[in-house]
């Protein structure tokens, strides 16, 4: 039976007048209605008010959604019983949709519905009916309201909220395992029957997962599915109405589903044994090569860690995990030799860093190789001995003596001649020399430790088959001391003795120096070279002595100087002496022995200046004579820079400057050049600088021409042949513009050198004020053939 055959028997059940008539019979009931405004009501008057039965009843109409049928669909019918049938009663409908979608015979009382009603948009509808007298309008039956329901039918199908769903589970999950749900409604009435009843099933993703009818869960249905045999997976849910019997609608919706990675695979190498090579030359910290296990897992499931558990190279090299490429790089730990050991083996593991419990069953989540290293050998430098060498020697030894032999040898296998030499920056006086076969060091040069206590040397030893293979060593040279120094007086003494010395008083202390630095200390002694009658040393044993006097008393007018001969020696092996000499002074001093004066000349010259003085004086005044009379000179040769008032020309300022030279093309400016009349009237001197500086004028650049050129040319060689020229370059400016000028002149100051005739005569004519413009240009003619 279909659906359509369905609902036709049910409306024809509805209709059947033994069952329920469509039409409503107002009738009178002796039973009072339960709706009563009130029974009993006083009235201002005292009169009892009684309420009216009501003489009808009401019940429910009925209403199939979406009619199809062409006329409108019949509702239900009201009637009052008291419509005699003589059409004095009107029947008015309001409410929902009265007039519109619902619409009533007001004489018999017919409710029709004027198009089709969705029962999804409306459930049901609630209308108030009345019957009133035609003729006086007045209600007969009091206002009752009423409800169309409308009945629904299987005409919605269920619908997803989303057309595609995105789930994902676990790989290895266990059957039954919940992965998403997913639900789809039903716009239909569900309590009316099984129209919006869903059911749910799989139309596509089978054996892999399934779905619960009820709740449309979806679950694994496979054990141990491994996502790295296959990670995507597409579901389509079927979800049908009317409890998924036949003749129910129903809609569909996907669900991608994705198995997540979890750690169920241990690394794996691919090779058994891995075989890399290094220089022996490679510094510490070197990669020589990379391992890498491959794991198929992914993200945090893959991660590895990289160690070296075992092998003879565990010392010699280390391993680095690369955490971005999964890689372990193998380094160099210490410095490699070809010579000692050409290979090593090391045993390198790999291990999951996140490890699943869920999965130790399937076995230990790790794994080995075996890495062979070959070491390479290449052509290494020569290696001495010592990482640096100190050598002491005497700085009295000859010219030539060896004072100490470095070693250096080449490492390689072929064991090359080393050839040894001196790095001559460090040794620039050449002080020392090296014999290149054995690496002897001797001197070339005389040593001084007083000049230099140490020397910084760097010797080189090279392959003399390979000589770019080279390495270099400090030798440091120190100079040990001998007793090559006199002592000498520690300062310049200016020494003096009063006039009224007595015997015995102390005139001047003296100590010394000496270059030397003996290993005991310095120790000095002082005494006379020869027995003096005049003055004494007495040794204080500090490296001091002072100097007394012999006599009482002293004339400088006799002797004004005495030279003491004083003889330093020191107590080194060998003994080393000096003699020094003191210039003594006789001066005349007060009662407090202090000096007064110490030359003859003062007593004759008690008061004024020395003789010395004046003659200084003098000098300084000669000098100053010499100066101006030059300065005065050099002004009078600036005269000619003067420019008279009457000159009333360009100021053309002459200037010492050196030029750029002939590649200098921008010094000098030929638009400069103006008239050549003007500047043979009055030359400027070009050994003369001008203190006042002249801006000169700016022209535009003139063209270049023959004219100018000749002009130039001529110039340039009275100069070269001008013996009077200065002995340097100087810049030679003419106020000269050159023929064909497109604008000639612009200036009314120069017309009176230019051909046209101007008369100014009317300047005279102008008052006093113009007396002057009419001197200088009224004899325009006289001037010109002056």
């Amino acid at each position: 039976m279909t659906i359509y055959q369905f609902l036709l028997l049910f409306l024809l059940w509805v209709c059947l007048p033994h069952f329920c008539s469509p039409e409503i019979m107002f009738r009178r009931t002796p039973v009072p209605q339960k709706r009563i405004l009130g029974a009993r009501v006083p009235r201002s008057d005292g009169k009892i008010l009684h309420r009216q039965k009501r003489g009808w009843m009401w019940n429910q109409f009925f209403l199939l959604e979406e009619y199809t049928g062409s006329d409108y669909q019949y509702v239900g019918k009201l009637h009052s019983d008291q419509d005699k049938g003589d059409g004095s009663l009107k029947y008015i409908l309001s409410g929902d949709g009265a007039g519109t979608l619902f619409i009533i015979d007001e004489k018999t009382g017919d409710i029709h519905a004027t198009r089709r009603i969705d029962r999804e948009e409306k459930a049901f509808y609630t209308l108030r009916a009345q019957a009133i007298n035609r003729r006086t309008l007045r209600p007969v039956e009091p206002e009752s309201e009423f409800v169309i329901k409308i009945h629904d039918i299987n005409d919605n199908e269920p619908t997803f909220p989303e057309e595609i769903y995105t789930a994902s589970v676990p790989e290895m999950s266990v059957v039954g395992t919940s992965v998403v749900q997913v639900t789809a409604t039903d716009a239909d009435d569900p309590s009316y029957g099984n129209s919006a009843r869903v059911i749910y099933s799989i139309l596509q993703g089978q054996p892999y997962f399934s779905v619960e009818p009820e709740t449309g869960i979806i679950r694994t249905a496979l054990p141990n599915m491994n996502r790295e045999n296959r990670e995507q997976y597409q579901v389509v849910i079927q979800a049908k109405d009317m409890g998924g019997q036949m003749g129910g609608l129903s809609g569909t919706t996907t669900v991608n589903i994705t198995l997540t990675d979890v750690n169920d695979n241990p690394p794996r190498f691919p090779q058994n044994t891995i075989h890399l090579r290094v220089l022996e030359s490679s510094p510490v910290g070197t990669a020589i090569g990379s391992v890498k296990a491959t794991d198929a897992d992914t993200g945090k499931n893959a991660e590895v860690e990289y160690r070296i558990i075992d092998g003879d190279g565990t010392d010699m090299f280390d391993i680095i995990t690369e955490k971005d490429t999964q890689e372990g790089i193998i380094t160099v730990k210490k410095p490699l030799d070809y010579e000692s050991r050409r290979l090593y083996t090391l045993k390198v593991e790999a291990e999951n860093t996140h490890v699943d419990p869920r999965f130790y069953y399937l076995g230990p989540f790790k794994d080995t190789t075996i890495v062979k290293i070959s070491i390479e050998d290449v052509d290494e430098p020569p290696v001495f001995s010592r990482s640096s060498y100190l050598f002491e020697v005497h700085e009295d030894i000859e010219v030539g003596t060896i004072i100490g032999t470095v070693m250096a040898r080449d490492p390689d296998s072929t064991s090359s001649p080393v050839r040894f030499s001196l790095d001559r920056h460090t040794d620039l006086d050449r002080i020392f020399n090296i014999h290149s076969g054995n690496g002897s060091l001797y001197t070339s040069k005389p040593l001084d430790r007083e000049l230099s206590q140490w020397h910084n040397l760097t010797v080189i030893a090279a392959e003399i088959n390979n000589p770019k293979e080279m390495t270099r060593v400090a030798v440091f040279v120190r100079i040990l001391d001998v007793n090559d120094n006199a002592p000498q007086f520690a300062v310049f003494y200016d020494t003096f003795v009063c006039e009224n010395a007595r015997p015995g008083q102390l005139i001047q202390t003296i100590s010394a120096v000496d270059k030397d630095d003996p290993l005991g200390g310095q120790k000095f002694f002082f005494s006379l070279a020869a027995v003096n009658p005049n003055f004494t040393v007495q040794d204080n044993e500090d490296n001091t002595a002072r100097i007394l006097t012999r006599k009482n008393g002293f004339n400088r007018h006799e002797i004004s100087t005495y030279l003491l001969p004083v003889v330093i020696s020191d107590n080194d092996y060998p003994i080393q002496s000096s003699t020094g000499t003191l210039t003594i002074r006789v001066c005349a001093c007060d009662s407090q022995g202090n000096m007064q004066s110490c030359s003859a000349e003062a007593l004759l010259l008690p008061a004024g200046l020395s003789t010395g003085a004046l003659i200084a004086i003098l000098l300084c005044i000669i000098i100053l004579l010499v100066v101006l009379f030059a300065a005065l000179k050099r002004q009078r040769k600036k005269e000619p820079l003067i420019l008279s008032k009457e000159d009333i020309r360009d100021n053309i300022v002459s200037y010492n400057d050196e030029g750029g030279g002939e590649e200098d093309t921008q010094a000098f400016d030929i638009g400069t050049l103006r008239n050549p009349a003007a500047i043979e009237e009055k030359k400027l001197r070009r050994d003369i600088i001008p203190e006042t500086l002249f801006i000169p004028r700016r022209t535009p650049t003139a063209p270049d021409n023959a004219d100018v050129r000749d002009f130039i040319n001529e110039r340039l060689k009275e100069h070269d042949l001008d013996p009077t020229a200065p002995p340097y370059d100087s810049l030679a400016t003419y106020a000269y513009e050159g023929n064909d000028s497109i604008a000639e002149s612009l200036s009314s100051l120069e017309s009176g050198t230019t051909d046209g005739d101007q008369n100014y005569d009317y300047l005279r004519e102008w008052g006093p004020r113009f007396n002057k413009l009419a001197e200088m240009y009224g004899g325009g003619e006289s001037d010109k053939d002056a």
